[in-house]
């Protein structure tokens, strides 16, 4: 499930040294985690894109902010809530065919996109075929990479894996940001399209369900010891259904759900989607603000790393209070440091929002694991589905306050304000707690 991946990056445990097949220079294994990695890469590009198509749409179609806004928010909404069931599918069909489908998805989204003419259209496009498509992969195409093909190493393949998705939606701003201003958003829409396309075939090729499959043990597995696990053919839509109900009786679990909806509101649904249509009301070029999202990308790579092992020495609890709290002040000042150049100031903010961009995740996954014991993982699962829901509701709501107030200051001071409140339910969590009922 989902959830699965907090667990290997934040558990240190001893393993076995990597084994391969006598004569087998590079085990398979490999060769799956880095075409995993191009396609979640490939996959990304359309999570943030809409913050640099959304200008050129209002320019040729003139439709509002708003009624593209309702579109990224069905797409952030889906690839919240597929998540949870996405091991399902692949349980049920195979890691590979789900993986393919997910890309034709999101190339038929992106692609068909060139002919819209109404603004409903972006609702199917957009919403609901780009939305499913990157929902069906994401963190738990990641965590099933490593819990299936890995024993030794599975917590760096699990960043490596985390940080395909979650920077190649960043790093792919500055091109298709380029193109929509040089050649026409459309082209941009293609590139997206080609390059979920192009994933497509070397996934076919080299991607398969189990080691085994490749005849070959598990990296880091003694193949003389190793036995193949059991295939789980269904279940797992029924154990993602009882881990939210068993959840939802639990007051910290709405406390944990709250805010790390805040938590996706403030990143992917305010300055994901809004940053770069914001920096352009100031006179910004959308290259330059694009760039700037890119840089987030890279920071948020060293933050997420250092938050790990901060969340292995301090208590969780009080590293998300300072992450929302520097998130809070830094979404409070951005008002007053948008302009039509890069200033120093600003460059400090892209540093501190980068390094606080997914931060928030290590220290959430390790207190559901310590407040809700072996279903830790699938309500964590859970947790996240409420991150996109949260930046589903931000990317609308900053629309809608753009459209009516003629700025996005509101937006960004409100999102302030529930920073606080995010902080403030991360420190009341009880974590004395610690329920071991088998999930």
């Amino acid at each position: 499930m989902v959830g699965q991946w907090a667990i290997v990056t934040t558990e240190k445990v001893a393993e076995p040294g990597p084994r391969t097949s006598p004569g087998r220079r590079v085990h398979p294994a490999s060769w799956v985690a880095a075409v995993a990695f191009l396609a979640l890469f490939a996959a990304a590009g359309f999570r943030a894109a809409p913050g640099a198509l959304m200008v050129p749409l209002n320019d040729e179609f003139g439709w509002s902010t708003t009624s593209m806004s309702l579109a990224v928010s069905v797409n952030l909404l889906l690839f919240g809530l597929v998540a949870p069931f996405a091991a399902a599918l692949m349980d049920r069909f195979g890691m590979r065919q789900v993986m393919c489908s997910a890309l034709v998805l999101i190339a038929l989204g992106a692609g068909g996109s060139v002919v819209m003419t109404a603004s409903w259209q972006l609702l199917f496009f957009w919403g609901l075929l780009i939305g499913g498509g990157t929902g069906s992969m994401a963190l738990v195409l990641a965590a099933t990479i490593a819990n299936r093909w890995f024993v030794a190493r599975r917590g760096l393949v699990m960043g490596i894996l985390t940080a395909g998705s979650a920077t190649g939606q960043l790093a792919l701003l500055p091109p298709v940001a380029a193109l929509a201003e040089s050649v026409g958003w459309r082209a941009a829409s293609l590139v997206i399209a080609g390059a979920a396309l192009a994933a497509v075939p070397l996934v076919w090729a080299v991607v398969r369900d189990y080691p085994e499959d490749r005849a070959a043990a598990p990296y880091g597995a003694d193949p003389a010891s190793w036995t193949p696990p059991t295939r789980v053919a269904g279940g797992a839509v029924r154990r993602a259904l009882e881990g939210l109900a068993y959840a939802a009786r639990q007051r910290a679990f709405w406390a944990l759900a709250i805010a790390f909806a805040i938590c996706g509101a403030t990143t992917n649904g305010l300055i994901g989607i809004h940053f770069i249509p914001s920096a352009h009301d100031h006179g910004m070029s959308t290259t330059t603000a694009a760039g700037l999202l890119a840089m987030v990308g890279v920071f948020d790579i060293a933050g997420t790393v250092a938050s790990g092992w901060l969340t292995d020495r301090f208590d969780p609890r009080y590293l998300l209070v300072g992450y929302y709290a520097f998130r809070g002040v830094s979404l409070m000042l951005l008002p007053w440091l948008l302009a039509d150049t890069v200033h120093p100031s600003m460059v400090l903010f892209i540093v501190i929002y980068g390094l606080d961009w997914v931060a928030t995740v290590p220290p959430t996954a390790v207190l559901c694991r310590e407040i809700f014991g072996d279903r830790g993982t699938i309500v964590f699962g859970w947790v996240f589905a409420s991150h996109q829901i949260g930046a589903a509701l931000a990317a609308l709501g900053a629309g809608v306050v753009r459209d009516q107030l003629g700025s996005y200051t509101y937006a960004w001071w409100a999102g302030a304000v529930l920073c606080v409140l995010a902080a403030t339910l991360s420190f009341v969590v009880r974590t004395g707690r610690r329920d071991r009922v088998a999930a």
